[in-house]
This record gives structure tokens, sequence and C-alpha cells, in this order.
């Protein structure tokens, strides 16, 4: 067969039902093999940047990879952001990208770009593939690179006459030393006797915390499983990353909330006090840790990551367990029952009893008026609204997504979708078209910034091609939340091109592509929108006009310590700290 139907064999083969791209010159032949079979559906975006986006909330939200197919060029170009956002977030991605015939490779032909150096820093591996011979293997090992281990995306570049030429396919499957013959060989068991050691410095804990990351997520929902019974079982109590959100029930009361720059005061607290912290496929990020010199000083800290690049990069652990999240969890709970370790449990009651003190002071808590809508309150409306259906969420980026993060609740996984590494406005719209397109008969919901949202609403005309009924909710501010926060904060209230003028109606913009729009500008308004949105067959934009000037709190300024948290002008100052540095409650 040609190099084309080597393409869609391979899809096939590996499982693939739909692909999102855009086509173009160089991958024609592609979508001429695409067009001759039934098995591979194809979903149109109206922007590439939108394809990889749309692949990652499939992929999210599934557990299985997302594939793009994109031109060569410009179109490989604008996938790069949504590549980077993939390979920040640990997003398995196979994305396939054109290029120029292999002889005109290097002569600045139409629609040339040196596609595997432009994603090198941004992929997880990359090919060129320049013979036919080469491609089935290719394929067989970008698919095995992009989900084992750490989970990341893989480009495949494909020059045109290498998609035209003749080739053997063979039988399609690959052996363990084929896939293996890059030496990718990542370590999923752990080593026995760091887990006993881990047991035993969990039990022996005074102040005790469980930090899961989105690791855990993306171990599968078993892994998710494991690490609650394991934390139950415990008794000790356990904070999630941004996107760890869903790995531990939220109702749960050992759950402290989200940890971070916008996290629970108690969380962080509890993250500064601990003497034993176990991180679970968490990577210590920058907006976790807030100045790495006072980073939970004193701690002991195990650090459980199938990628053992990740252990020691930011923040020095004493105990390393590199592998699988799920298989990791499954050893610890064999060994602690093996043991009958139990914890301390006058020592677990005090810490319990200072963790509830640091709760009491409730810092998410707001004033709602009659008159000015605020996002924390839309926020729990929709939340009430939603909380006994299989509701999938995914953010934009912004101010909204952090009120999203704190007032939002998840009992699983695999249910909210927001981009964490990156920060990648214009997300969360293509990410929902994604996540709609692998469960059709879900209520899909994309919390939005009217700024974040403007940057991919072109894929409005997608979801109303393919008849993807999702829900935008958008709270609508007028401006760049959280550059203006910060510009209040931290640049004397100078606020340099954060306010976004001529905003379009959305009602209007929604009826243009022949969705629903609905508005709400007052408190009293927002159940009624949040049920219209809701019961509403097809697409919908709510627009909810919020408070302007709303900032969101806790917040961990930059370059303060994950301590040092302001908690907004309704919760007075901080409690000073000892000279031992405990907080004084």
């Amino acid at each position: 067969m040609v190099g084309a139907e080597m393409v869609i064999r391979a899809l096939i083969d590996h499982g693939v039902d739909v692909i999102f791209g855009y086509p173009g010159g160089a991958v024609l032949p592609i979508y001429d093999a695409l067009f001759k079979q039934n098995k591979v559906r194809h979903i149109l975006v109206r922007h590439e940047q939108a394809a990889v986006h749309a692949a990652e909330g499939y992929a999210r939200s599934t557990g299985r990879p997302g594939v793009v197919l994109v031109t060569s060029g410009p179109g490989a170009t604008n996938s790069v952001t949504g590549l980077a956002d993939a390979l920040m977030d640990s997003v398995p991605i196979v994305c396939l990208t054109g290029q120029v015939p292999t002889h005109m490779i290097g002569n600045d032909a139409f629609q040339e770009a040196d596609t595997v150096g432009i994603t090198r820093p941004c992929t997880k591996h990359n090919y060129l593939v320049k013979n036919v011979a080469d491609l089935p293997r290719v394929l067989r090992e970008a698919f095995y690179v992009a989900c084992a281990g750490r989970p990341g995306p893989v480009v495949v570049d494909l020059p045109k006459d290498v998609m035209m030429a003749l080739g053997d396919y063979g039988d399609g499957q690959a052996t363990a030393e084929e896939l293996a013959r890059r030496a990718y060989r990542p370590t999923l068991d752990p080593d026995p006797a760091r887990i006993e050691a881990a047991v035993a410095l969990i039990a022996g804990a005074k102040r005790p915390i469980f930090y899961a990351g989105g690791g855990v997520v993306n171990a599968g929902p078993e892994a998710s499983e494991r690490l609650t019974e394991f934390v139950r079982l415990t008794g000790q109590p356990i904070t999630h990353t941004l996107m760890g959100l869903g790995c531990y029930p939220a109702s749960d009361q050992q759950f402290l909330g989200m940890v971070g720059m916008h996290g629970t005061y108690e969380a962080n607290m509890a993250m500064a006090e601990c003497d034993v912290m176990i991180a679970v496929g968490a990577r210590f990020d920058d907006r976790v840790t807030g100045r790495l010199s006072d980073f939970s000083k004193g701690s002991k800290k195990i650090h459980i990551d199938v990628d053992p690049s990740s252990i020691n990069k930011n923040v020095a652990v004493d105990l390393a367990i590199v592998g699988d999240a799920r298989r990791v969890l499954e050893a610890m709970l064999k060994a602690w029952r093996a043991a009958k370790a139990k914890p301390d449990k006058s020592a677990l009651e005090a810490w319990w009893a200072r963790i509830e003190k640091w709760r009491a002071r409730e810092c998410l808590r707001y004033k709602q008026n009659d008159a000015v809508i605020k996002p924390q309150y839309a926020l729990e409306r929709l939340y009430e609204a939603t909380k006994d259906r299989d509701t999938y969420f995914t953010t934009e980026v912004g101010q909204h997504q952090m009120w999203a993060a704190q007032f939002l609740k998840f009992e699983r996984p695999n249910r909210w979708m927001t981009s964490g590494g990156l920060g990648t406005m214009g997300y969360g719209f293509p990410a929902a078209l994604g996540v709609q397109v692998a469960h059709p008969d879900a209520l899909v919901i994309d919390v939005a910034g009217e700024s974040s949202f403007m940057m991919n609403l072109q894929e409005l005309s997608t979801i109303m091609q393919f008849r993807l009924p999702v829900k935008v909710f958008i709270l609508n501010n007028g401006c760049m939340g959280m550059v203006r926060q910060w510009q209040e904060m931290f640049h004397g209230g100078r606020y340099s091109q954060s306010y976004i003028e001529s905003l379009p109606d959305f009602i209007a913009l929604a009826e243009s592509f022949g969705a629903c729009g609905v508005r709400a500008t007052k408190p009293a308004e927002v159940d009624d929108v949040i049920r219209t949105m809701i019961e509403t067959e097809g697409p919908v934009i709510a627009d909810i006009v919020i408070d302007a000037v709303e900032n969101v709190y806790p917040m961990i300024p930059g370059g303060a310590a994950h301590y040092e948290m302001k908690l907004g002008p309704d919760h007075g100052e901080l409690e000073e700290r000892s000279e031992d540095g405990m907080v004084l409650v």
C-alpha cells in the first residue's frame, strides 16, 4: 500500500476512532485515503491550535491518545502552542504533520518549515520519515512513546512523496523489542525496599500530608481508587495540584482543597508545617512551592513519579520512588497491611485539630449582594445545578480558571480539563469540543473568560457543523482579569492594555452561528440562565456579567513563601509566626 494508506491503517490498528485536523496540500494523500474508509472519523476544526487542544480534551477525558492531522508549514507551526501545552501537562498526543517532498526539504519550498527542529523543544519525541519502509515502525513507536511512562506529544513529519510511495505495511504488530529499540523503557514497577521505607516514614509521621498531582489522573482511574483507599486507611490529610483535581473525592473530609498560588489556606499551611510530605504524581511546580528556599523546611519528602527527571529537579527529596502511580500505590497498600502499620493516633488528632483551625478561617468566603454577580456565586450555582450529573468541565486560563478550581468540586478523575503548566488562553473551548466528541451524550461545560474565549471562538463553526452541544459559561468582567489583578496589586494600578474594548454581544454572536445565547446581569437571573443552558439541547453561550473588580483569593504573591498568603479584604491580616516557624492560631 502507499504511505498514506499505511497512516490510516496504523490509526485503525491502534484503536483510533477520531482525529482532529485541517487539510492542506502536503497531506492531501492522507485525506484521500481517509475519504476511502469509514472507521476513523475526522473532525474539521477551524484552526490547527484548536485541533491539538481538542485532541487534548479527548485524551484527558478518555485516557486514550488524541490524534491530530495538519499540513506542512503554517499548519505545523500553528500546532506548536497546543503541543507545548500537551508537553507541560503530560497529555498523550500523536500529531501527524505534512511535509514537502524529501528532495525539496531545505530548499525553502512553498509551505516548508523545519517541523522537527521547531517542535523538538515542545514534544516528547519527533520523527521525520524519509523512507516509506520506515513508516510502519515509526507510527507504532509514536503511539508507544506518546502513551508509555510519562505521557506526552509526539510529532511524525510526513513528506508528501513518502505518502505516495508504495511499501509493505506488514502485519501491523510491534514486538516489545521493536518498541524498545530506542532504549525508551520507563520504569513502572517500584523498588520494594523503597516502598517499605516509605511506609515506615508515613506511619511514623506526626504531621503528614499527601500531595497529589496530575500524574495520578494520567495513571488511570484505578490509580485514583488506590490513592483514595490508601489515604483513608492512614487517616491523613490530602491536597491536590490544579491538575490533580478529581483524583481524590472533593467531598471527603480528609481533602483540604487545592494547594498552590490560589489554593486554600489550610492546604498551603499544612504543606508548610508538615513533617512528612508524600508527593504522588506531582512535580513541585513553582505555583505550588512559592519561594523555594522556604518551601516546607524541615519536612521529610517522599516523591513518587514515573519520570525520574522530575525527581530532585525543583525540590530535593529524601525518598524517591520511580514508578507508575497505580503500581506504586498498590505496592504501598500491600506493604502497609503486611506491616500492620498504624499512624500515631494522638499526633494525628493534634494535627487535625490544627488543620481545623486553619479551615475555620473560611478562606474562600465572599460577600454577595443583590446588585452585582460575584463570580464565586455564579460557580457555586453552576456546581449545584450539575453536581448530580456526570459533568465534564474545561476552562480557559485566568481568574475564572482559579475560581472554577476553588468552587467546582470533583469526585472522580478525568472530569476536569484545564491548561496548567503552559497556561494557554484559548484552551478550554476547543478542549470542550474534544471532550464532547469523546462523550457525545454528556454535559460538557467550558468555564471561560471573555478574553480567553475570543482566542478560539472560531470553533463555534466546528461545534455547529458536527452538532456538538458544548456549553460555554463566560464569566464576563470586560477585561483580562488576572492581568488586571496583578497590575492592581503589583504595578500601582496602572492598567496597561488589560481592558478589552469592543467586546462582541455574545448572545448575538451565538445566534449568528445558529447557537443559543443567554445572559445574566443580576444575581437573581443566574439560576434561570444556568437552567436554560443545561436544558437546551444544542450549543449554548451563557454570558454571565460579573463584578469587574473582583480578585482571586487566597493568593501567594510572586516571590513570596507558600505560607505568605493574601486572604482578601474580608479576612484581616495573617497570623504571626513563632520563632520555630509554626503559625500561631
